[in-house]
């Protein structure tokens, strides 16, 4: 388990769309033109920053599902417990019970609602009398107008404008499907935590 966060981790996570961002960007420079380490050590650094972000977004995202879910079992929880507590209490004729730190437990009234379901029963003759719902199939124009026969027949009936999406370059951190280097990924952590042992000696003497 990873107890500190790489320095160029850190900047990634405080990155911003309404900044700047300098800061990061003078610190990255400076890494990729650090020739005291090898090429592939400041490889494997940059990577391994960008994939712990990753992880985190993985793991926040498994921990929201989670918690849906426990939040969908626990509401249906305590309903079921709602219930059984007022069977409990009818059953033994009681309809108040006054506690110290809550006000009281009491029984709310039984309800019930009428809802009228509809049963189709000839689909075909409701659609002819004008039952139905209809919207625009974009997808099946947009397939339409890459033929000739579609482009003249919705010439009228659409206007095509360009639009132009432009997506930066991003950096993509591709794994090696082998464990040969495992010795080197090794290496690099070792260095990367030496760094911030470093930076945190250099804090505290600054401080002091």
């Amino acid at each position: 388990m990873k107890l500190i966060n790489y320095t160029l981790q850190t900047q990634i996570e405080y990155l911003s769309e309404n900044k700047t961002n300098s800061h990061f960007k003078d610190y990255l420079k400076s890494v990729l033109e650090d020739t005291s380490k090898p090429y592939y050590q400041r490889a494997d650094y940059i990577g391994l920053s960008l994939n712990e972000i990753k992880s985190k977004i993985d793991t926040l995202s498994t921990d929201i599902s989670d918690l849906q879910a426990l939040k969908k079992k626990l509401t249906s929880a305590l309903d079921i417990a709602k219930v059984q507590v007022a069977e409990i209490f009818i059953a033994n004729g009681i309809d108040r019970i006054d506690g110290n730190v809550i006000s009281s437990l009491t029984l709310s009234n039984t309800t019930s609602k009428t809802k009228d379901e509809i049963i189709i029963k000839n689909e075909e003759a409701l659609i002819n009398l004008g039952y139905v719902k209809f919207s625009v199939d974009v997808e099946a124009i947009e397939k339409a107008l890459q033929t000739k026969e579609g482009k003249k027949e919705l010439k009228k009936l659409v206007d095509v404008i360009p639009i132009t999406i432009t997506t930066p370059a991003k950096i993509k951190v591709n794994t090696k499907r082998t464990s040969a280097n495992n010795t080197q990924s090794v290496e690099t952590d070792e260095i990367l935590v030496i760094e911030e042992q470093i930076e945190d000696y250099q804090s505290e003497k600054l401080v002091a």
